[in-house]
């Protein structure tokens, strides 16, 4: 008698998801062998291999007919102003780990600004026109549309760092909440007593985060959270030389600062200078990234290690998936997809 296979999860035909279980590999991974990528070792290959046999699965032909139909490029959209982009480690990093997770494969990666309306309409009737098969955006505020376009276009997307707790996208995204609680945690065994915060836009959902884990951090320890002893600004240098400008006319008795990037950290870094404030002795300072600001300057920053590039990896592997799935994170209600990745606070002598 024929072997007819065997069942998948929920009694019926075997699928994709069945098989990438079976051979203990992402379904994007899976997906991957059956399409004959390169992109797998010989082992993965025979993992998955093993796995069709048992299962008896076949592929769906008319998603293999739709697979023809591809432009094997995806999108990597940034609404922000393009210097920028190319100014701060955070985007050359989250670049730096799209591209390695790329780089044997066929698809095609397009940056596309859309930091303003104009750039914005013209991104809309780019993907309307249905010329790549996915799309990542990268560093997005509460209030901006792109995700919801992309949404209402049925296009498979990642976003980084989810917009609220409630996102509808699949993410990524690094333990902002942990990292802000380490720092402070840092700072608190440290003797600091008045540790101000420099967060970012508040519309930024991981700046949220890390504020939250700066507060509940010190009512931990006892300590009132000092509403004084906080100020948001721009993730750049010159929002950091702001923000820390205000802190010291208001709390010229702080004695450490808790920065939301290493870019802030150091203009925060060159205030402290101006005003005659030596780092560490009279204030400590604590950055976020770890990138390579933190470990040139002077003196070198402890920062809380983001896994910047790790994060653009993960990016491509989840985009990969909904690209091989064929449905939008959006049309699959329930089934929201969200990695959150550790930060590592790494000391170093500005603490």
């Amino acid at each position: 008698m024929a072997s007819h296979g065997a069942r998948g999860r929920s009694g019926g035909r075997p699928t994709l998801r069945d098989v990438a279980a079976q051979a203990g590999v992402g379904r994007g991974t899976a997906s991957r062998v059956i399409n004959g990528s390169p992109r797998v070792s010989d082992a993965t290959r025979a993992a998955v291999e093993a796995a069709i046999a048992k299962l008896g699965y076949v592929p769906n032909t008319a998603a293999r007919a739709l697979a023809a139909n591809r432009t094997d490029a995806i999108a990597l959209v940034v609404p922000e102003p393009e210097i920028r982009f190319f100014a701060e480690p955070y985007f050359s990093d989250m670049l730096s780990g799209i591209g390695a997770e790329l780089s044997d494969s066929e698809v095609q990666l397009v940056l596309i600004f859309a930091g303003n309306d104009r750039e914005r309409r013209r991104l809309a009737q780019y993907l309307a026109a249905q010329r790549v098969d996915g799309v990542l955006l990268v560093s997005v505020h509460a209030d901006d549309p792109l995700p919801d376009l992309v949404a209402q276009l049925r296009i498979p997307a990642v976003i980084s760092g989810p917009r609220s707790a409630t996102e509808a996208l699949t993410s990524v995204d690094s333990d902002n909440y942990g990292g802000g609680r380490s720092a402070v945690e840092h700072l608190l065994a440290r003797g600091r007593r008045k540790i101000a915060h420099i967060t970012g836009r508040l519309d930024v959902y991981g700046a949220r985060r890390r504020l939250g884990g700066y507060r509940e951090a010190l009512l931990d320890a006892g300590r009132t959270a000092d509403e004084l002893l906080v100020e948001s600004g721009y993730f750049t240098e010159e929002g950091g030389r702001q923000a820390m400008k205000r802190l010291l006319e208001r709390e010229p008795g702080l004695d450490a600062v808790f920065a939301g990037s290493d870019v802030m950290a150091a203009g925060a870094r060159q205030v402290l200078r101006e005003a005659g404030r030596r780092v560490p002795d009279d204030v400590a300072l604590v950055g976020y990234d770890d990138s390579a600001i933190a470990r040139h300057m002077e003196p070198p920053l402890t920062s809380v290690r983001q896994p910047i590039e790790e994060m653009g990896r993960a990016m491509i592997d989840l985009l990969l998936t909904e690209i091989a799935d064929h449905r939008p994170a959006a049309s699959r209600v329930g089934e929201r997809r969200h990695a959150v990745l550790r930060t590592e606070l790494v000391p170093r002598e500005s603490s």
